[in-house]
């Protein structure tokens, strides 16, 4: 079952995104083309949330987003939708139910002259079922 509460997080949020108006698109991957602004969603590091009759896993979601421009304006404004549309999500998922999504941190840096990457770094804890 390892992987599957990743997945079915993965999927949520990239639904989620597909509210976002100004994104280009959401992307489970580094897309070889598209026009900034776009998102990439991975979750990971995924860790043992079980309790004592059932299933769960701890996974961090991580929202990429990127975005071209003399300055991240347009990058900062578009985080804030991300993050209110990511509040959405749940708390069904495929198999698996939500119990909490926690904002833990971002950061924005400058990839190269005027592009712009902005990621957003959430912890799921998850149950099966």
């Amino acid at each position: 079952m390892s992987g599957q509460a990743s997945a079915a997080l993965i999927a949520a949020a990239m639904a989620a995104l597909q509210e976002v108006g100004g994104l280009t698109g959401s992307h489970e991957a580094m897309p070889l083309q598209a026009a900034p602004p776009y998102a990439t969603v991975a979750a990971g590091l995924e860790a043992d949330w079980s309790h004592k009759s059932g299933l769960g896993r701890e996974a961090r979601l991580t929202v990429t987003l990127i975005d071209q421009g003399e300055r991240p304006t347009r990058l900062r404004r578009l985080a804030a939708e991300v993050a209110e549309a990511l509040e959405g999500i749940g708390p069904e998922l495929d198999g698996w139910r939500l119990v909490t999504l926690v904002f833990v941190r971002s950061m924005i840096v400058a990839q190269s002259a005027g592009r712009w990457a902005l990621t957003l770094d959430y912890r799921a804890r998850i149950l099966a079922g």
